[in-house]
């Protein structure tokens, strides 16, 4: 997909889950296998979420910033892909945690997705290790 104009918005779980959820679903459990009783958690009400929009308002990825300064459950819907949508939602996850304070953020990556974050400053630390049976590297990025 080519780039295009893609926006972000913040907000509350209460607020976004409509839109998020079906992308976590069609991305996490849908495509990659996550069994659905621990793609929802209890980290989702207590999150600062984000939602990418296409041009025409459409959502088309998410991701979410935990109290912790943690950022987790990346998801752009596979027809999206390519076209920056989640670059935007990770700066702009970064520039909340920016503005409260974080001097910097975490994330565990998909193993296959940590080109993607390293080119955004994120450094791999530790080992590989197993997440949902998807293998996953812990990576941080000071802000």
């Amino acid at each position: 997909m080519a780039r295009a104009e893609v926006r972000v918005e913040l907000g509350s779980w209460d607020r976004l889950a409509d839109e998020a959820t079906p992308i976590r679903h069609a991305v996490f459990v849908a495509e990659q296998g996550v069994p659905v009783e621990i793609e929802l958690d209890e980290w989702d009400a207590v999150s600062l979420h984000a939602i990418a929009r296409d041009s025409e308002g459409r959502a088309i990825g998410t991701g979410r910033l935990l109290p912790d300064g943690h950022i987790g459950r990346m998801a752009v819907l596979k027809a999206a892909r390519g076209a920056g949508a989640g670059t935007s939602i990770l700066l702009a996850l970064m520039d909340a945690a920016r503005q409260r304070g974080h001097r910097e953020v975490v994330l565990n990556a998909q193993t296959h997705a940590a080109p993607f974050y390293r080119r955004l400053g994120f450094v791999e630390e530790g080992d590989v290790f197993d997440d949902a049976g998807i293998p996953h590297i812990a990576m941080r990025r000071a802000l």
